[in-house]
């Protein structure tokens, strides 16, 4: 006959740290894989604007990230970039272009298609329609989050490429074209993938979709 062996109490206590210290472990790793886990999506839908027809959704792998649009400071640019918002022209184009902590740029859309990007080329895509003309006369403060027109090293080559800026830069008044800034999801963006050595991302990350809040 068998006689069973009754544990000690300090070895119930190791034990019970062991499974917890397990759960703790399997817990960090679906954290650490879930970059959005602490990410809020917003909804702008609940949210109430003064003026509604200026803001534009943005979703990204982390949720919404909602912009308001300036066409009274910008207002060729912001034109350029609402008709190719409702064209749906931005819908599963890379963020290309990412800099950890400082900016993040898409917006190529002749080499920036999910399924059809172009690495050797990306960057330098247009959209068709022709460039347009810088707007940098308006005093504008460059703040985290402001939305901006990128452009070629010359003025007057503004198309539909734009960037977002995730820290203040007071030196890009008079450099680009603002046409917007984020007013809730800036942290979606801040979660878009990277890479340490480069500013260009293989294997980027995508624009769900961006659309008018009022269509």
């Amino acid at each position: 006959m068998i006689k069973k062996i009754k544990a000690s109490r300090s070895e119930k206590i190791i034990l019970i740290f062991i499974i917890v210290l397990a759960i703790f472990s399997l817990s960090f790793f679906f954290a650490i894989k879930d970059k959005c886990l602490f990410v809020k999506d917003y909804d702008p839908k609940k949210i109430k604007f003064d003026n509604p027809e200026n803001i534009a959704v943005l979703n990204v792998p982390c949720g919404n990230v909602i912009i308001e649009l300036y066409p009274d400071i910008s207002p060729n640019s912001v034109k350029r970039f609402i008709t190719l918002v409702k064209s749906k022209a931005y819908d599963d184009v890379a963020f290309h272009r990412v800099i950890k902590d400082t900016l993040v740029q898409a917006g190529d859309l002749e080499f920036g298609k999910k399924g059809n990007i172009d690495y050797g080329k990306i960057g330098t895509g247009k959209s068709g329609l022709g460039n347009i003309n810088s707007e940098i006369d308006y005093p504008f403060d460059f703040q985290k989050g402001s939305v901006a027109l990128a452009r070629t090293q010359k003025y007057n080559t503004e198309d539909s490429q734009f960037f977002i800026i995730l820290r203040d830069e007071p030196l890009y008044e008079t450099e680009y074209t603002p046409i917007g800034k984020v007013v809730y999801g800036l942290e979606a963006l801040e979660k878009i993938k990277y890479l340490d050595k480069s500013e260009y991302v293989l294997r980027p990350d995508y624009i769900n979709s961006l659309r008018m809040l009022i269509n």
